[in-house]
């Protein structure tokens, strides 16, 4: 395949695939706003519900054909960065006429976001159908920069570089989206339960509401229970801990998501061979959490030994199941049960890798916090430089009845004969007797 050629505003190409890769790109470096990337699939121009809408904090759609995959920053800062959807044309909706491709900047305007662009990849070959080039942006702070879209029983992409002054909400609420940004409590909601009282079952999400009625009545998506709420939380090294209370997040559940990909990358005839081996790699992460409740009981909630814990009772704290995949919309999770958070004196949240890899040199991984009513906590893990199996991920700590979550992003080398999780318990000072265990 020949030299890429970028489009020009308003053209458009047709799309072969079935399953596309759509990549939103840019170049990161000091003082450059973060950018994210967005779906919404149209029904007449607006959404159905808001469950149209494909985001950080909603990553996949009811009918499965569009969810987003995240940041790819693995070449190091400063450098290339993408923030991926993947759209499987196959499964969208009849009723759905376009699906809109959106960037939103966070910290500053894309006047100051060099190299943004999109493109479009068959998601099956890795091969690149359309690429289009933002070269005229100013003091935006959200574009639609493209749209996939049907016409006459088959798919084009057009380039359209629109933005938008008013940032990701101002887009959202243009396109029919109801945004809740609900006001920050001054001081944390503690209102620790008894340890007779009946657990509440809030924890587990409410049903969802009904769609709010479309002017065209064709199947709607289902609506979330609560208008999409866009703010974020993002801890680094130089601002590492958040209060859970202060985001919001003071009951209900606390879903901690670990996600993760490969940094090794393939071109030419090695894409093929990496796709393979990629296909078949038998990579195992393990999420894992140490907890130590109010009353001093100290343990684990792991898949080893089955140890997946309990929601409604001590611990409060429960893994989901052991996935193989890292995909954003599964991988690792914990849920936490905030409703029961002052019985818990502190959790620190860690990732081993059971088989597949020696180390966490060749893994990108992302880890977020979703509080069930609260803006979602996320952060990158740093390269890896030693021979690590366990890495210490967040540690939360019990403050006057609100949980603090401190990124730790510690990455640990086991000595010869000690296991990963003993490793993680003498580095934080748990102080708990370890035996062998299997899956």
């Amino acid at each position: 395949m020949g030299a890429s050629v970028s489009m020009l505003k308003g053209a458009n190409v047709p799309v072969p695939a079935r399953k596309v890769r759509v990549e939103l790109g840019w170049r990161s470096g000091a003082g450059v706003p973060d950018v994210d990337a967005s779906a919404l699939l149209l029904v007449s121009g607006k959404v159905r519900s808001d469950a149209d809408f494909v985001f950080y904090n909603q990553p996949r759609h009811s009918s499965g054909a569009v969810r987003h995959e995240g940041k790819d920053a693995s070449g190091g800062a400063p450098g290339p960065v993408t923030d991926a959807v993947e759209v499987d044309l196959g499964r969208v909706e009849p009723a759905v006429e376009r699906i809109v491709l959106a960037a939103s900047a966070d910290g500053g305007t894309f006047g100051g976001v060099p190299g943004l662009h999109i493109r479009v990849l068959d998601a099956e070959s890795g091969a690149e159908i359309a690429r289009y080039d933002s070269t005229d942006a100013t003091v935006e702070t959200a574009f639609v920069l493209g749209e996939l879209y049907r016409r006459q029983g088959a798919w084009k992409f057009r380039a359209v570089g629109q933005g938008y002054g008013s940032g990701l909400e101002g887009l959202a609420t243009d396109f029919g989206i109801a945004v809740d940004e609900p006001q920050r409590p001054t001081a944390p909601q503690a209102a620790p339960l008894s340890p007779t009282a009946a657990p509440r079952p809030a924890a587990v999400p409410p049903p969802a509401a009904a769609p709010r009625p479309a002017a065209v009545p064709p199947p709607a998506a289902p609506a979330p229970s609560q208008p999409v709420r866009l703010t974020k939380v993002t801890l680094t090294k130089e601002s590492p801990t958040v209060s859970l209370a202060k985001q919001g997040g003071t009951s209900g559940a606390l879903r901690v998501n670990l996600n993760w990909q490969t940094r090794k990358q393939f071109t030419g005839w090695g894409a093929k061979l990496g796709r393979a081996l990629a296909q078949h790699a038998d990579l195992d992460l393990d999420l894992c959490a140490l907890y130590e409740l109010a009353d001093g009981r100290k343990g684990v909630v792991q898949a080893l030994g089955n140890a997946f814990g309990s929601l409604h009772q001590p611990p409060y704290i429960h893994l989901d199941g052991d996935d193989r995949t890292g995909d954003l919309a599964s991988g690792e999770n914990l849920t936490i049960n905030l409703d029961h958070r002052g019985e818990l004196r502190r959790v620190l949240v860690f990732v081993t890798i059971y088989e597949g890899a020696r180390s966490f040199a060749d893994l990108h991984a992302t880890v977020t916090l979703q509080p069930q009513h609260g803006a979602p906590v996320d952060f990158s893990l740093d390269d890896c430089t030693v021979p690590s199996t366990v890495c210490a991920l967040a540690l939360l700590t019990q403050e006057n009845g609100d949980l603090v979550v401190r990124r730790e992003a510690r990455y640990l080398v086991p000595q010869r004969g000690v296991s990963p999780q003993r490793t993680v318990d003498q580095a934080y000072g748990w102080g708990m007797n370890w035996t062998p265990g299997r899956k």
